[in-house]
């Protein structure tokens, strides 16, 4: 191998490993620290414009103080909904759903239910999973599904996502909400099909979304800081005000 090639291979190397350990390492705290152009809250900076703020929380985020949680929900930007994770694939339930789902209606927060779709499962299989698990009830939000694994066949994961969304759609007589990251979506879900469905985009450590993106929530960032959560988590910014939150809740 020439040197110059040879040379040009480290320096390349080098360059992919230190943008790598930025973006996942320093990034976050880079935008944390800048100054804030809407308000701080959470420990974050949240963007500009929007009034009504949501959480998504699973297993990972810990035994939830719910008391802490709700008496320290601040009223600038305060939490008013909040998606549990019921399941995943087939055959996994989240081991703290119960126990968040029952907590999270009884200390007045606006409630929903999501499932992360697995591409090593069948649609009818993880629908059916999700149903049982899953009893909503009057006043709950739709369900949420997670979309963000990478197919190996494109066509046969459509066809499976898209008997999963029909069938959560038909029994719950709600359109489920369709959570993923913008270029996932653009790269896997631009059929016209999956375009009938709120849209949920994940995009951290930006002001403002694409003005062509459309979408009902963003996931602004994954680094947020609640009182009685005792790990970081997501936090959601609903595209409207407290009134039309309200107006997805199962009749």
């Amino acid at each position: 191998m020439p040197r110059w090639l040879y040379v040009s291979l480290i320096v390349f190397t080098a360059f992919v490993a230190l943008y790598c350990i930025y973006l996942f390492f320093f990034r976050p705290y880079f935008y944390r620290f800048r100054p804030c152009y809407g308000h701080k809250q959470y420990e974050i900076c949240l963007p500009s414009g929007f009034s009504v703020y949501g959480i998504d929380i699973s297993h990972h985020q810990g035994n939830i103080n719910w008391e802490t949680f709700q008496k320290n929900n601040p009223t600038t930007a305060p939490i008013s909904f909040i998606y549990i994770k019921a399941t995943e694939g087939s055959d996994f339930t989240d081991s703290n759903f119960k126990e968040n789902f029952e907590n999270a209606r009884e200390h007045g927060f606006l409630r929903g239910a999501y499932h992360y779709f697995s591409t090593r499962s069948t649609g009818l299989s993880q629908a059916e999973m999700f149903i049982k698990t899953v009893k909503l009830q009057k006043g709950d939000l739709p369900p949420m599904i997670d979309i963000e694994e990478k197919p190996k066949e494109r066509a046969k994961f459509i066809q499976e996502l898209k008997i999963f969304i029909s069938k959560i759609e038909d029994h719950y007589g709600v359109k489920p909400l369709l959570y993923t990251y913008r270029k996932y979506k653009t790269r896997y879900l631009n059929d016209s099909f999956f375009a009938r469905y709120p849209s949920w985009v994940a995009h951290y450590y930006i002001d403002s979304l694409d003005p062509e993106t459309k979408w009902l929530i963003w996931q602004c960032s994954d680094i947020g800081e609640v009182p009685g959560i005792p790990e970081n988590v997501d936090i959601n910014i609903f595209n409207g005000n407290r009134e039309q939150l309200e107006s997805l809740r199962i009749k």
